[in-house]
């Protein structure tokens, strides 16, 4: 027995090791990234590479938020990325609970064709959608990038286990007090499926923040634009300065290591805890 625990601590250690070296690794972009924004263009492409600045230069960031409307976009950002995983969340508990509780003709078969949505990759309906959206007259406004990113299967179906498995005593208990559906739904479901609707926000919001071909397509002005966009028409101005670009890269990834570190807890705790039946 105390061999066994030997080795199982010997185990440990060398998967910890592992796990430590690796991440690491996958840290060594970000953390290169982020010490090339400090670093003046003639610096940046030093051979041999300098680990750290020899001076911090600040004049990057200064050029990004005064030569280029950035602030602007990263409030673009932040109002779809909001928006859009508030209401999706909003959209796809209220599509879950009602696959999962509710019971009318045809559940099945709709529940299976919204599973087999999300196999279908946007790319393939991209040009009928941006024919709908021109016709609305949605061009370069922030519904045209929120709207069509709405309702989506992935939500749905990761919601669904959440209600599920919900007793259906508790919604018979309720029903004899004389409480409505909507009721059930919002005092007594939503708070027991809450480490799944944080999940769900946490992946939605990462989601369109990260969003490049859409929000290209539907950013028409320089105002309009989001970080992403913002930082990608760096790359096509014609400008030496590899240091403005690195800049706009740092700030656009920097939000998402921010929320990362913030709710990573409640972010694991509700992508596991749905896959758990009683």
């Amino acid at each position: 027995m105390l061999n066994k625990l030997k080795q199982m601590e010997k185990f440990d250690l060398i998967t910890n090791i592992v796990v430590f070296v690796l991440a690491l690794l996958f840290l060594l972009p970000l953390f290169w990234l982020l010490t090339n924004t400090f670093k003046t263009s003639a610096e940046i492409y030093q051979m041999p590479p300098n680990v750290l600045p020899n001076k911090w230069f600040l004049g990057n960031l200064n050029e990004l938020f005064q030569g280029q409307p950035a602030m602007q976009w990263i409030t673009n950002s932040f109002v779809v990325a909001f928006f859009t995983a508030l209401l999706s969340v909003i959209i796809s508990a209220l599509a879950a609970y009602g696959f999962a509780k509710l019971q009318f003709k045809g559940r099945t078969v709709l529940f299976l064709v919204v599973i087999a949505s999300i196999m279908i990759p946007k790319e393939t309906f991209i040009v009928p959608l941006f024919d709908v959206v021109v016709k609305m007259n949605w061009i370069d406004t922030y519904q045209s990038m929120i709207v069509p990113n709405l309702a989506t299967g992935f939500g749905t179906f990761m919601l669904y286990s959440y209600f599920k498995s919900i007793p259906e005593s508790i919604r018979e208990s309720a029903k004899i007090d004389g409480a409505h559906e909507w009721t059930i739904f919002y005092k007594l479901c939503i708070p027991i499926v809450k480490p799944g609707l944080g999940a769900l926000f946490i992946l939605n919001f990462v989601t369109a923040w990260n969003d490049y071909l859409w929000q290209l397509l539907m950013a028409r002005s320089k105002e309009m634009k989001t970080l992403t966009i913002g930082v990608a028409s760096l790359q096509q101005d014609v400008n030496p300065n590899i240091g403005l670009r690195v800049a706009g890269a740092a700030i656009a990834a920097l939000p998402m290591i921010i929320i990362f570190f913030m709710f990573q807890r409640f972010f694991i705790k509700g992508a596991t805890e749905g896959s758990v039946k009683e």
